[in-house]
């Protein structure tokens, strides 16, 4: 096998590689499977420079998940079948790969030498990519910046690899050291979750806990990009958090409107209008001042993506809440014609970057018109998420607000109408604990939904 063709350049540029580190890998891998135990939580196949070296790797570590034995003639074998070598060109290279290394024992260290130059060509990679980009022309210079912080976070998130741990090492190191800063009052409020600021939803979902992915599903018009800015300010408000809020319909100015519409307690026309009394500026300025103070950050950018909304969050010195409004309306960074694999592809991410950045995600989410036949409850279900069961799959909470006042139009005219104030969250889905319906107040007239004993 000539190694001359396998030397690729960017731009004039030799890209590292080592030959002999990556043999040395695969011959202790043959004469000893068992370091392979050892290899595979450290190695995946791209590290690997050499094309016939990654089709050696992967019928290794394929055998080796299949729980195959592995030696010289059963890999020979099975890199026949795969079209990789010939009897003979198989035979003389794995023979080759076997004498390169006495033994095993510096497996790792080859490992190590392996890794720190894939590295090195990715980011490479990267910076190459980074300028086709600038020279084509097609994206403006933040889309620029958005990308290429991806590129580079792709490359450094992909060095976190890690093994199987023992659960003594588990609770020794992480579960009792967070139950003892939940403990400590000065430490306390990194490790619980966030109030959302009504109280019996947080009591059954214990807060927005870091990490977690919450639906919150409504059919248009029952208020959930009102109760997604009612949560937003509760957090930034009352607890002092870092609230960043996704805005793919409505404009900043239309949110920053209804957030204030609802602290001064003034009419939402009004603000639309101007035409305030002079008590009602008094407040709409306390209002103001109130909320300037709270770190509430708006992005009114449309079809953004989820890479686009990573990029961002990760300039932010500190974010404790992220927002979507609406889930519908987000788009894959890749072209696909098929909504429900490109919704699949948006929840998935959704949830990795929650998990990535320690954060917990509000994902607001359209229900299909299921919930509006007649002659049925109108109590919207899981089945009603729209476009993807993979958004109640990914989701660890899934919350639905309902108001039977929003159907009155479909009652005669003998019927009692509802009360327009009642409204409920219902939990459909907790993995944190049971689910079940939670009574909320809701004030048409200034957009918020509030706990229901506020007004016992």
């Amino acid at each position: 096998m000539s190694d001359n063709r396998l030397i690729y350049d960017i731009d004039g540029g030799r890209l590292p590689y080592s030959v002999d580190a990556e043999q040395a890998v695969l011959g202790s891998m043959v004469i000893d499977p068992n370091c392979i135990n050892e290899v595979a939580v450290q190695v995946r196949s791209e590290y690997f420079y050499i094309p016939q070296h990654r089709e050696i790797y992967s019928a290794i570590s394929s055998m080796y998940e299949l729980s195959q034995s592995i030696d010289f003639i059963s890999l020979l074998e099975r890199l026949k079948k795969d079209g990789v070598y010939d009897e003979t060109g198989g035979k003389e290279y794995l023979t080759k790969l076997v004498q390169t290394v006495p033994s095993s024992a510096n497996v790792m260290t080859y490992v190590g030498i392996i890794r720190e130059q894939y590295y090195q060509r990715a980011l490479m990679g990267a910076a190459q990519g980074i300028i086709k980009d600038i020279n084509e022309n097609t994206m403006d210079s933040g889309r620029l910046l958005d990308s290429a912080e991806q590129r580079i976070f792709e490359i450094r998130d992909g060095r976190e690899i890690g093994g199987l741990t023992h659960i003594k090492d588990v609770i020794s190191a992480e579960t009792y050291d967070r139950l003892t800063k939940i403990n400590d009052p000065e430490t306390r409020d990194d490790y619980i979750g966030i109030p959302s600021g009504i109280g019996a939803l947080d009591k059954m979902i214990t807060g927005l806990n870091k990490s977690d992915l919450i639906i919150l599903g409504a059919r248009p018009g029952m208020g959930k990009t009102s109760f997604a800015l009612n949560i937003a300010r509760n957090v930034a408000v009352n607890a002092g958090k870092t609230v960043c809020f996704f805005s793919l319909e409505m404009t900043r100015d239309q949110l920053a409107q209804r957030m204030l519409s609802s602290e001064a307690a003034i009419k939402s026309e009004k603000l639309r209008t101007g035409e305030l009394e002079p008590e009602e500026w008094t407040r709409l300025t306390q209002a103001g001042e109130n909320l300037s103070k709270a770190e509430i950050y708006f992005d009114e950018t449309s079809n953004i993506t989820v890479p686009e909304m990573k990029a961002k969050l990760r300039r932010m010195r500190r974010v404790d809440l992220v927002v979507i409004d609406y889930l519908g309306l987000m788009h894959s960074p890749r072209q696909n014609d098929n909504r429900v694999q490109e919704i699949s592809e948006i929840t998935r991410s959704l949830k990795i970057m929650a998990k990535e950045l320690k954060i917990p995600i509000i994902a607001c989410a359209q229900l299909s018109r299921g919930t509006e036949t007649k002659g049925k409850s109108h109590k919207p279900a899981l089945s009603d998420l729209r476009d993807s069961g993979s958004i109640e799959q990914d989701a660890d909470i899934v919350l639905f607000l309902y108001r039977d006042a929003y159907y009155d139009s479909e009652k005669n005219s003998d019927e009692d109408l509802s009360d327009e104030s009642k409204a409920e969250c219902i939990v459909a889905k907790n993995r944190h604990g049971e689910t079940g319906v939670i009574q909320l107040h809701w004030d048409g007239q200034y957009t918020r939904f509030t706990s229901v004993d506020v007004f016992r």
